[in-house]
């Protein structure tokens, strides 16, 4: 039977490609799921239509994104933190604390983008890269100071 595809699934095929599958597999779990539509005229147009819509609303995403790197970029954001002898610090600054410190800030983002590859040890200044996104990657300004 072929098929539309109405989104990527493994080992078959991408979005909007027609494939040929069995009978039941098609029946029985991709068209009841809703992964896909039976190769019809009228099908194809709704699966080019959606194509559409998926990409302006990417297209809106990737814009948002834009704009919160370009936040990020231009904000930069200070940690104090306690220090002892020799200016070392209790403990260490994570993804964590600059997510917090952003959020203060007033820019939300998610921790798990933050690529920092090991914690934060001493006082500085660091530039820690944020990947918003595969295509958008910023470097955020942190401030490591003393209280």
């Amino acid at each position: 039977m072929k098929i539309i595809l109405r989104q990527d699934v493994d080992k078959i095929g991408k979005l909007g490609e027609t494939v040929n599958i069995k009978d039941g597999y098609a029946r029985n779990y991709m068209i009841p799921r809703g992964l896909a539509l039976e190769a019809t005229d009228k099908n194809l147009k709704i699966i080019e239509k959606e194509r559409q819509e998926l990409a302006k609303k990417k297209e809106k995403e990737r814009k948002d994104i834009e704009a919160l790197a370009e936040k990020i970029k231009n904000i930069s954001c200070t940690i104090s933190v306690e220090v002892g002898v020799d200016n070392k610090l209790f403990g260490v600054v994570t993804n964590h604390d600059i997510a917090k410190a952003y959020e203060q800030e007033g820019v939300v983002f998610d921790k798990r983008l933050i690529d920092l590859e090991e914690p934060i040890k001493e006082l500085g200044v660091f530039y820690v890269p944020i990947k918003l996104h595969p295509e958008v990657k910023v470097e955020a300004k942190v401030w490591i100071v003393k209280k």
